[in-house]
């Protein structure tokens, strides 16, 4: 969680204030007002980058086309429209914000590379849209004459008061901000940009997510134009040009792309420093002569050393004074396991399901049933079909024939985390954890899945979440990053985690992998309770002797179809399936 301890809060809110005060306690001139006033309101632009990108891992290189409809909206509502500046601000923010949401949507098939290019594009047709439809933006001359608001009768005219306003308000979003990864938006953002795919699985929409991201950064980069526009009283298309998304790119980077108050420092430096170089003694004449290839250079040295930007090194150096995270490890609330279902039937059935890629029939036709409060085990040589099988379960992949029925309703179609609120839980072969979040953040993204029957609120999805990791016997390492953690404990909490979930059917994907002799007997143990708690499970595992002690009945695949069922007895004596796993006659062991 994002946390800051007292003394640095005092300071920050010391800097803060000094900063703010520094236009009334010097004798500044008007050009270092403005200095302040476009950092401040950069800062606030930024600020829609560190969630975007930041949280939520979204490339977005169409910000300045954000701060754009802000200042447009403000510029053209009280100039050319005659409104109240609040009113033109509004029309400019929610503007921004719906064309934010709108790029946001083109992540349902686009990430990466390509999603870079689509905001890129977004971002150069914006500019041509200024530049060119000269009948509504005045094109290339821009817009002059825009007034500044007023506050309870108070007409914020003077420079200073003027700034002072802005800084305020990216005071309060800062705060904002800073605090939105404490919620449960803000946890489902961090696992999205950690692992998508994890994310989606343990129950988090994740299009929905990065849609709200993006309209979050379209949305406070709009309120950054909009103060840009009424501090300067002029604005062009120059203003919000490619370039300045750059800025706002490389002014994120700089300070901390995770951090607000990384994203302020990085703004101040992008804008203040070629201030700064520009007026070096003349004793530095050499340096001031280049001052802008010295700026760069300067940028590049800082982001190349410093990965985790300014505000990363700040992290490091507070660790250094920090004591330790602590657990309180009391009160815990033994965890729940009853969930309400159907009665009657199998928790899973799988009819006739096939998955084919393309010539390849890497499922063919399979009928499974899984009981509930049954431990069922899917067992077969390599290649035979059982991670595609699971990963058609739980909707990684759709079904190419045939149905996956979960508690007596049909969820072929249905997206994971859709799968997910239905009371499907899921681990993976190859752990999937959120890894710069602590084991706590992970359960609890678990356990705030739709449809999670326990009291609404992040009291109960703490709660819960400290009860499925007390029950796997991690409680007492709750606060610990979860890549710090033993490889055996990261599989642990990825066990807790679809546990705070409340699955009605938990399914495991080689449990046992990776994991030493000791480990395997406690991963053993730690399933024989969760039977003991009659939470039905269907698990693949390539150790015949895990997959005999503790599964009620096992089905065998090989080449995409089913060849044998029965007790682990029976099936494990099959001569077909000794023959499918080892070619010999004999025990599979």
């Amino acid at each position: 969680m994002q946390r800051l301890h007292l003394p640095t809060l005092i300071g920050l809110g010391i800097l803060a204030i000094a900063a703010a005060a520094v236009p009334y306690l010097f004798d500044v001139s008007a050009y270092v007002v403005q200095m302040f006033m476009q950092a401040v309101t950069y800062a606030v632009a930024v600020l829609g980058m560190v969630v975007v990108l930041g949280y939520t891992g979204q490339i977005n290189l169409a910000q300045a086309a954000f701060f754009g409809f802000g200042a447009y909206g403000v510029a053209l509502g009280t100039v050319a429209g005659d409104l109240n500046f609040w009113v033109s601000l509004a029309l400019g923010v929610g503007t921004a914000t719906l064309a934010g949401l709108a790029l946001g949507m083109t992540t349902i098939r686009l990430g990466g590379h390509y999603l870079a290019m689509i905001t890129i594009s977004f971002q150069q047709i914006f500019d041509l849209v200024l530049v060119n439809w000269i009948e509504v933006t005045r094109g290339p001359d821009g817009i002059a004459g825009i007034p500044r608001p007023t506050m309870f009768g108070w007409e914020l005219a003077d420079d200073r008061a003027y700034l002072l306003f802005c800084a305020i308000a990216l005071y309060v979003l800062v705060f904002a901000v800073w605090w939105l990864p404490n919620t449960r938006l803000g946890r489902a953002m961090r696992s999205v940009r950690e692992n998508e795919l994890a994310a989606e699985v343990v129950g988090v929409h994740t299009l929905r997510i990065k849609v709200v991201a993006f309209s979050l950064s379209a949305l406070l980069g709009a309120i950054g134009g909009g103060l840009y526009a009424g501090g300067f009283a002029y604005i062009s298309p120059d203003n919000f040009n490619f370039a300045r998304s750059i800025e706002f790119l490389t002014a994120t980077l700089l300070g901390g792309v995770q951090s607000p108050f990384g994203g302020v420092i990085g703004t101040v430096l992008i804008v203040q420093m070629p201030e700064w170089l520009k007026h070096l003694p003349e004793s530095l004449q050499v340096i001031k002569d280049v001052y802008l290839a010295v700026y760069g250079i300067g940028v590049i040295l800082i982001m190349v050393f410093l990965p985790e930007g300014i505000w990363g090194l700040i992290k490091v150096w507070r660790a250094k004074f920090a004591k330790p995270a602590t657990t309180d490890t009391s009160g815990i609330a033994p965890l729940d396991f009853d969930v309400a279902g159907a009665k009657d039937g199998p928790m899973l059935r799988l009819d006739a399901l096939a998955k084919h890629f393309g010539g390849l029939k890497a499922v063919d036709g399979i009928d499974l049933d899984v009981q509930r409060g049954t431990v069922h085990a899917l067992i077969g040589p390599n290649g035979s079909g059982k991670t595609t099988s699971l990963n058609v379960v739980n909707g990684i992949y759709r079904p190419t024939l045939g149905r996956v029925v979960l508690d007596g309703e049909d969820v072929s179609q249905m997206r994971p985390h859709q799968r997910a609120s239905r009371g499907l839980g899921r681990t993976f072969q190859n752990i999937r954890l959120f890894a710069t979040l602590s084991a706590l953040e992970n359960v609890m993204i678990g356990a705030q899945r739709d449809n999670n029957p326990i009291p609404s609120g992040d009291k109960a999805i703490r709660a819960r979440a400290m009860s499925a990791l007390d029950f796997v016997g991690l409680a007492d390492r709750a606060h610990m990053i979860v890549r710090n953690l033993p490889y055996g404990h990261q599989r642990l909490v990825e066990i807790a985690r679809v546990l705070a979930g409340h699955p009605k059917l938990l399914l495991l994907d080689e449990p046992a992998a990776g994991l030493n002799q000791t480990e395997k007997m406690e991963l053993v143990a730690l399933l024989k309770r969760l039977r003991g708690h009659g939470l039905t499970v269907f698990l693949i595992d390539h150790d015949m002797g895990l997959v005999e002690k503790i599964s009620d009945r096992i089905s065998v695949l090989n080449f995409g179809r089913k060849i044998a069922e029965g007790t682990p007895q029976e099936v494990l004596r099959n001569p077909d399936v000794i023959a499918a796993y080892l070619g010999t006659e004999g025990k599979v062991n």
